[in-house]
């Protein structure tokens, strides 16, 4: 693995000049998130093509930052625990920004992506909340249930916790790939508008972000059997199949799920994910959870980014969802599953998803107009 170059400081700065004196009123926050335009992603000449880019959002490493973060425990439904992983820069004022952060499918707090964005918006004043999902980096050993692209329980948990810490901050909820679509389904069900709806438990957050998708299961399901895709079936597999096995170590009660282990992530679904989770099927699990369906129920600011050559995600359909005030929907020409590297020149690094995720948040978490 080799290392990008860390962010200058003064095209940081400049980047950050565009967020200065944002006010907007609450009832323009859905007019707002409709009308950002977002700049062309261009690839670098070596990394063209989907697979590529994907390959190179998982090989290469940004500059790894000490970890500073402060652990949060807190409880899931089933008696299950989790961790949240809190960045709180040392300019941040009460009730200044937060965003929470969530990692995709055999990710954790210290996935790449997780670790830069944070990062970042910890340089631009925002503190952040890195969740471990169930059973996922520092939260192993405290689940015995895993987390699914559905579990909305556990975002809903989250966000609790962090509003819990941060009372009166306005803040934003980001997922990638699988949390992706849980935002997604998170959104669309729970009620959060950007009225703050009453009968919520905590206060919802100002906006949304959900980084490649997979709001139709059953099509990425399909995209993963292609022999192209056979490295990303495998890797998930192996990483899902040995976290199952350390579980069955930790909770020996705990039924084993199959004689023969799975050799595709569909076959995890049928005879894992879909049993212990309480649907009928892996097809049941992912009629129910895919986000797509959740789509036009969504009321506050949410921005759905993904790439037309994701090889897990094909972006077909994302041109069929519907027509939704405050949902922008933005299909990259390239840029693959998380990838999305980019030349110079263009953002303060190359690294384009990173940047349109905070350039199009940031102007949503200020402080609201009178």
């Amino acid at each position: 693995m080799f290392s990008v170059g860390c962010v200058s400081k003064s095209l940081l700065h400049r980047f950050q000049l565009s967020f200065i004196f944002v006010c907007l009123e609450p009832s323009t926050y859905l007019r707002y998130a409709s009308t950002v335009i977002h700049p062309k992603f261009k690839s670098l000449l070596f990394l063209g093509g989907g697979h590529r880019q994907t390959l190179a959002a998982f090989l290469v490493a940004g500059k790894r930052q000490p970890y500073r973060a402060v652990q949060h425990v807190f409880d899931l439904a089933e008696g299950d625990r989790t961790i949240l992983h809190d960045d709180c820069p040392a300019n941040w004022p009460d009730a200044g920004p937060v965003v929470l952060l969530l990692h995709g499918l055999a990710g954790c707090y210290g996935s790449d992506y997780m670790v830069r964005i944070a990062n970042k918006l910890n340089r631009l004043g925002v503190r952040t909340f890195r969740m471990d999902h169930r059973d996922c980096g520092a939260a192993k050993g405290m689940a015995r249930l895993p987390y699914h692209s559905g579990v909305s329980e556990d975002l809903l948990a989250a966000w609790q916790k962090v509003r819990s810490l941060c009372p009166l901050s306005p803040g934003a909820v980001v997922g990638f790939s699988l949390s992706a679509n849980i935002v997604i389904k998170t959104v669309g069900t729970c009620g959060w508008s950007t009225d703050d709806a009453a009968g919520l438990q905590c206060a919802g957050p100002r906006c949304a972000v959900a980084v490649n998708p997979p709001i139709d299961l059953e099509q990425c399901s399909r995209a993963l059997g292609r022999w192209s895709n056979r490295i990303y079936d495998k890797y998930f597999v192996r990483r899902l199949t040995g976290d199952v096995q350390r579980r069955l170590e930790n909770y020996p009660s705990l039924p084993k799920p199959w004689k023969n282990p799975p050799r595709t992530l569909r076959e995890f679904d049928e005879l894992y994910t879909a049993p212990v989770s309480g649907f009928e099927s892996a097809a049941d699990y992912y009629a129910r959870c895919s986000g797509n369906q959740f789509v036009e129920s969504i009321q506050i600011p949410t921005l759905i980014l993904t790439a037309e050559d994701d090889p897990i995600v094909p972006p077909d359909a994302f041109r069929d969802l519907p027509t939704v005030e405050g949902v922008t929907v933005h299909i990259a020409s390239s840029g693959g599953h998380l990838g999305y590297f980019g030349p110079k020149g263009v953002d303060p690094d190359r690294r384009w998803m990173d940047w349109r995720v905070i350039e199009w948040m940031m102007p949503l978490l200020g402080p609201r107009s009178e």
